[in-house]
């Protein structure tokens, strides 16, 4: 059976990310105020992005995995900035970065870089 994942952007600003095998008629309920409690007190939603599944616990688990996005993902997702997404995506933390320079210039030197790299920041 045809799934959506979708995400709408309601009256606030805020976005709303959800699956359905029926994306008309969800729209529908979200516009009348009978979808989730978010929507109906964020009226008007208007809907700024979907994806169509062969299955709807495929778009399920899609909905659950972009729902724990932040708004930056979300929002390059719905300008279909794959490149920005993908960066994004990108572990930040130390060692991921340490890891990276590791292979590059050995575990003392990359650690010098770390530390240079965040008085730059602060």
């Amino acid at each position: 059976m045809i799934g959506y994942m979708y995400i709408l952007q309601c009256s606030d600003g805020s976005y709303y990310t959800g699956s359905t095998k029926d994306l008309e008629r969800r729209l529908q309920q979200h516009q009348s105020g009978d979808g989730a409690n978010h929507t109906k007190k964020r009226q008007p939603v208007t809907l700024v992005y979907y994806e169509k599944y062969d299955r709807i616990d495929t778009a399920f688990y899609r909905e659950k995995q972009v729902q724990g996005w932040s708004r930056a993902k979300k929002e390059v997702l719905i300008r279909g900035e794959v490149d920005e997404l993908h960066r994004l995506s990108e572990c930040q933390n130390d060692t991921h970065w340490l890891e990276r320079y590791s292979s590059a210039f050995g575990c003392a030197q990359a650690s010098n870089i770390i530390k240079k790299e965040r008085k730059k920041d602060n």
